[in-house]
């Protein structure tokens, strides 16, 4: 697809009159798959319109880690449905320059389903992609990250930050095999104390899971 018919697809968007109308644009928009893209896809996040959001966020996942810079740079510190949208892309991307804005948003954001996403996605990281070097800190650092979330309020964070638990344990196994325990132990504890008939049987299967592949 040439430069000019990206623009033609973004005035598309523009122009779009309707919900349904601005849907399909963007849809149309995200399946380009071209970087020109990536910036109207982005401010497609705070339409408040959640057909667009969920296809500009797939657009931007498919896209990978070229859109990682865009969607950090452009993070919407006042609309906090554009920036849960921008962190559920970050989170499925899993790029490893997007983990001090999970680990903060996943700790301290006050929009739930901000904190929900990257709690999610934290768990996801593209570990190859950072050099080696770094790799045992930064996956200490998660860890404890998600060891506060999985005591947040509010119980769909707490479900994320067991998914996010797994998915790490699933990376360090091999990597830091000493970690699982400290994971399978707040597992455990969390077992035992989680008042959410939901969140107890995540942890259930998070542990079966844990414990087949060991």
């Amino acid at each position: 697809m040439t430069e000019q018919d990206v623009q033609i697809l973004i005035k598309k968007v523009e122009q779009a009159d309707s919900s349904l109308s601005l849907f399909k644009a963007v849809q149309s928009l995200a399946a380009s798959g071209h970087e020109n893209a990536i910036p109207t896809l982005i401010q497609a996040l705070g339409y408040n319109n959640p057909g667009a959001a969920v296809a500009a966020v797939e657009g931007l996942i498919k896209m990978g880690d070229v859109t990682v810079s865009y969607l950090l740079a452009q993070i919407d510190g006042y609309n906090y449905g554009a920036r849960a949208w921008a962190t559920r892309a970050l989170a499925g991307i899993g790029h490893p320059s997007a983990l001090e804005h999970l680990q903060e948003a996943a700790k301290a954001d006050f929009s739930m389903s901000v904190r929900r996403s990257a709690a999610k996605g934290l768990g996801g990281i593209c570990w190859h992609k950072l050099p080696s070097e770094r790799v045992n800190k930064a996956q200490n650092q998660v860890l404890e990250t998600l060891i506060k979330v999985s005591d947040d309020p509010e119980w769909v964070v707490r479900y994320a930050a067991v998914v996010g638990l797994q998915n790490l344990a699933n990376s360090i196994k091999k990597t830091q095999p000493t970690l699982i325990d400290s994971l399978v132990a707040r597992l455990q504890q969390m077992l035992s104390n989680e008042p959410e008939l939901g969140v107890c049987a995540r942890i259930r299967l998070a542990l079966e899971n844990l414990h087949e592949r060991c």
